[in-house]
């Protein structure tokens, strides 16, 4: 699926007004596993490799014992979806792959193939129709790396500012869906407040600068988009 297309059915998905309630066992079960996975994708961005593999097997051991309970027997609303079991596997299959990337010191590659599973999960909560703050947050994710890999051509093209501003204007939407859409116990979290309100800042300086016109400021905007998501994700993600 291109990326435009992936992310206009994220969004269509997330503007659902009365999506399941994320509280049945397996996605409760999945949600807990989700924490030592963003840890492991954290520490592969990193330079430690006794890090970075002692994350990966916390979150491997988590996820094989979420495989043996759930793989056979899954409960509503993933009973009637046939391709659950196979995404399981698939998600053991990154792990996998990413263990054996950084046995081999390559960090970076493990970081990248462990992605995978962000995708497949949310996939995975698509077709069962689940909603939960991961995918706002997979959401502004995608649009945030795709304002960044596209900013550099962008600001060489005539009227390249303009399409720019385009993009920025969705990536400031997801932005405040992060806020919208926080719990109120997320929202009552003092480091979720403050993390969160760094990511609209970042967000806000950038859509300044595009205003401005200003091609320095918007160039040091997009780097420091980053760095305030990677900490939101790490901990809330």
């Amino acid at each position: 699926m291109s990326r435009p297309v992936r992310l206009l059915s994220l969004l269509a998905l997330l503007s659902i007004a009365s999506p399941v309630p994320a509280a049945d066992p397996v996605t409760e079960a999945i949600q807990q596993a989700y924490a030592p996975y963003r840890e492991a994708l954290y520490k592969t961005n990193g330079q430690s490799q006794a890090e970075a593999l002692a994350a990966l097997d916390r979150a491997r051991q988590q996820w094989q014992a979420l495989v043996a309970a759930y793989a056979g027997k899954p409960s509503q609303p993933y009973a009637r979806d046939p391709q659950f079991a196979a995404s399981l596997q698939a998600v053991g299959r990154v792990y996998d792959e990413a263990r054996a990337k950084i046995d081999a010191h390559q960090l970076g590659e493990a970081h990248h193939a462990l992605e995978a599973a962000r995708d497949i999960l949310a996939d995975l909560r698509h077709r069962n129709g689940i909603v939960v703050y991961s995918d706002h947050m997979n959401a502004y994710h995608s649009q945030m790396e795709h304002v960044l890999d596209s900013s550099a051509r962008l600001l060489e093209e005539k009227q390249g500012q303009l399409k720019l501003m385009s993009e920025v204007g969705v990536l400031a939407f997801l932005a405040r869906r992060l806020d919208a859409e926080a719990s109120a116990e997320l929202k009552a979290n003092g480091q979720f407040v403050t993390l969160l309100k760094a990511v609209g800042e970042a967000v806000s300086r950038l859509e300044a600068a595009v205003l401005t016109g200003d091609a320095q400021e918007i160039r040091a905007s997009l780097q420091g988009l980053k760095k305030p998501y990677s900490k939101l994700f790490v901990q809330f993600g």
